[in-house]
């Protein structure tokens, strides 16, 4: 390989280390922008929190955690921190694709994405002390386990053999549903948010306090899943990073129109944040197999991920649980999709692929949801998970914080 496309490879990689890392602007945005006021910068310092302490786990152990070289299949570990390898600076390295260093960090910024996803399931009524324990197990354990499953060579990669095997290209099940099983487990330990379930069980709108930081906030994560799904392709080569940000684009676009068009059929009214979800969704369903599938495809991925979108909100909200960015449709049930979508479309669609999907999905759901409930479940019975009533009603900034997000503009929800 000449030294201009090892080059242009690694230059790439870098700036989709970048649109990834800015994608965590977007969910600050968007969270923010679907709740309250007065919990603004307790929804602020979780993301930060996030992101600072997602890059340092995953070089304490998380990157050797996920890549731990030859192992059982199951858990391996290559030691504490990182260390340049012999040749990790010059196109021996990953096919010349990017730089040990590039890899580390393109990697660290998806380690912290799974923690963001429970951060918005659980806004408004979750201690801050016990999210940050969660976050530290979760970021620093779980996600990489699961990752080291199928992209570090472990045992989902190899089932069916050489012309078989788990297929997820950047994360539909090891990314966004590894976030969306822990959010699941945590809003049902922590229960709903006082005011969301009327006496007569059904469940009421708590409208967000910025509508127009939560649309910037969308538009931000379609932007930053250029890098994402893009950065996924390992190089820059020209034809599958291309067709890759082709299937991403047409996926969200039609996730956003089917969303908005069944969500008015039912509802009667043009509802943005069913749309924007629409977007996210159609997002992490094509996410699983953005290499694989035709532009026609991508569209069908994303018009059925819409149409989960509305009803995976409304089965959330029918059997009485409280999420208040719609984080468990949109990551966990369009996850599923996505993942389940390369049996289906593509080139490796088949019936022997669907049980490969199937595979990955269930275990990941289980290793994802008992760990999930272990480390709340401790964490609920030992120091509690939930603030107090008053706290909740007066705004987690005022107490956990000691500041007002907005202090010349107090709105009537304090």
């Amino acid at each position: 390989m000449d030294a201009g496309l090892f080059t242009a490879n690694n230059v790439w990689m870098m700036v989709c280390t970048a649109l990834v890392f800015f994608m965590h602007t977007g969910f600050a945005f968007l969270e923010i922008g679907l709740t309250r006021q007065k919990n603004t910068i307790n929804i602020l310092f979780k993301n930060v929190f996030i992101i600072c302490v997602g890059i340092l786990l995953y070089y304490i152990g998380g990157f050797n955690l996920m890549y731990p070289g030859e192992f059982n299949g199951f858990l391996g570990f290559a030691g504490f921190g990182i260390a340049l390898p012999e040749g990790g600076l010059t196109p021996d390295y990953a096919d010349g694709g990017y730089t040990y260093w590039t890899d580390f960090l393109f990697q660290a910024m998806f380690a912290a994405t799974a923690a963001t996803i429970v951060s918005g399931a659980v806004a408004e009524r979750i201690k801050l002390g016990a999210f940050m324990i969660f976050v530290l197990i979760y970021v620093g354990l779980v996600y990489p386990i699961v990752g080291s499953w199928q992209w570090g060579g472990g045992f989902l990669s190899t089932i069916g053999g050489e012309n078989g095997g788990f297929h997820d290209f950047a994360g539909s099940t090891l990314v966004h549903s590894v976030g969306g099983w822990g959010a699941l487990v945590a809003i049902y330990l922590l229960g709903a948010r006082i005011g969301k379930f009327g006496s007569d069980g059904k469940a009421k709108a708590i409208p967000g306090h910025n509508i127009p930081l939560a649309a910037a906030g969308v538009l931000i994560l379609w932007l930053g899943w250029f890098g994402f799904n893009g950065g996924s392709v390992l190089s820059a080569d020209p034809g599958l990073t291309s067709l890759v940000l082709v299937t991403t684009s047409l996926a969200a676009a039609a996730g956003g129109v089917s969303a908005f068009a069944i969500s008015t059929f039912m509802y009667k009214n043009f509802d943005l944040t069913m749309m924007l979800n629409g977007i996210l969704g159609g997002l992490v369903g094509i996410t699983a197999g953005a290499d694989l599938m035709s532009p026609l495809e991508a569209i069908a991925i994303g018009v059925i991920a819409g149409a989960v979108i509305v009803f995976g909100v409304a089965l959330i909200d029918k059997v009485k649980l409280d999420d208040p960015v719609g984080a468990v449709t949109v990551h966990l049930i369009c996850g599923i999709w996505g993942t389940l979508a390369v049996g289906i479309f593509g080139d490796k669609a088949g019936i022997d692929q669907i049980l490969y999907q199937l595979a990955g999905i269930g275990a990941t759901g289980v290793f994802c949801m008992i760990t999930a409930f272990i480390i709340i479940y401790t964490l609920k019975a030992t120091m509690g998970i939930r603030v107090s009533k008053e706290e909740e009603l007066e705004g987690l900034d005022i107490h956990e914080h000691g500041m007002d997000s907005y202090a010349d503009f107090r709105m009537n929800d304090r």
